[in-house]
């Protein structure tokens, strides 16, 4: 079976999941689609996206709930209803969760993240003195003014990272003081634009980096991360945007 066949067959799924984002859709439907047994699908799923078939859609819901929010006079109750969710107060704290805002803050701030909670309250050990350094990479033709790095547990960029750094444009980067456990350096370009929901934007930079695992003592080599454009079968960015006048330090999230 060819790299093409398999990745045209995950990208049909992922065209029923943004048609069906409203519906209770299972894997057997979603194997159905990829006409794959559901053992091979959810298999071959993971390896083209990187995540499973359920957090995939529940990326894409997430997405449409942020795009939604900003860009509609729904109900927070309707915009749940309308990206699957029966439960507001579940659609609520998975949104939270995702994006690090409650659908009705990232509303009244209009998309943007305030500024990341300091980690002082994480119960993370810390292996001190450990930092990374690497280098971001952009693809000729396309040099962002503005990149995220963030230290992340999985490669969906959603919730809060453990460390973060905002480069002003492709460059090296470090983070300082890493927490203990396998991590992945996630990387993406920040728009240069005031539409919180740009990060859906074709021109959108993806870079990433990793498992990397950090225990007392490791020895952290420098990494590289091309950055690429995003395509149909990248897991959405849910971060919300943070203000622009808010830089983060290398260290940690504010």
């Amino acid at each position: 079976m060819t790299t093409n066949t398999i990745e045209n067959a995950v990208r049909r799924v992922v065209d029923y999941m943004h048609v069906n984002l409203g519906q209770n859709l299972t894997i057997d439907d979603m194997a159905r689609t990829a006409m794959f047994s559901k053992f091979h699908f959810t298999r071959i799923f993971r390896e083209v996206t990187g995540t499973s078939p359920g957090r995939f859609l529940s990326a894409l819901r997430m997405q449409e709930a942020k795009r939604l929010l900003v860009h509609s006079t729904h109900s927070v109750a309707d915009i749940s209803s309308q990206v699957g969710y029966s439960s507001v107060g579940t659609f609520s704290s998975r949104f939270k969760a995702c994006v690090g805002l409650s659908p009705s803050a990232y509303r009244d701030f209009g998309g943007v993240q305030p500024g990341f909670p300091s980690t002082a309250s994480r119960n993370t050990p810390v292996a001190q003195n450990l930092s990374l350094r690497g280098r971001v990479h952009s693809p000729p033709d396309e040099k962002p003014e503005k990149v995220f790095v963030g230290l992340f547990p999985g490669r969906l960029r959603q919730g809060r990272p453990v460390r973060w750094v905002t480069l002003q444009g492709p460059g090296t980067f470090e983070l300082r003081d890493v927490p203990v456990g396998t991590w992945h350096i996630l990387a993406h370009s920040v728009p240069d634009t005031h539409e919180p929901h740009s990060f859906g934007s074709e021109q959108l930079l993806l870079g990433q980096s990793g498992p990397q695992v950090v225990h007392p003592g490791a020895l952290l080599r420098p990494v590289d991360i091309l950055l690429r454009l995003v395509n149909a079968l990248d897991p959405p960015v849910l971060l919300a945007r943070f203000a622009s006048d808010e830089q983060p330090g290398p260290h940690a999230p504010r």
